[in-house]
């Protein structure tokens, strides 16, 4: 199974949807919470490319984006190769 890390903070209804759709994948998930974690959002910062909002979501190293991108990934059936990897 892939490894994924998703970044989050609380009451995210964006990184809620996102844990979601990895949960009903069977995802086991590294969930890194942001808000009161500077150095923590400084990493993901740099990850993501500059990418501020959460969730940002990598897969085995691999940045997929927020919960959108995700979604869109899942969608056209490009979600669940990465998962079985």
């Amino acid at each position: 199974m892939a490894k994924v890390e998703i970044y989050t903070k609380g009451y995210c209804p964006y990184c809620a949807r996102a844990l979601a759709l990895l949960r009903t994948k069977g995802a086991a998930i590294e969930e890194y919470e942001i808000s009161m974690d500077a150095p923590k959002r400084a990493e993901m910062i740099a990850r993501a490319n500059g990418r501020t909002t959460v969730p940002q979501i990598f897969i085995d190293g691999q940045h997929i984006g927020g919960s959108d991108d995700l979604a869109a990934l899942d969608a056209k059936g490009g979600l669940d190769p990465l998962l079985a990897a």
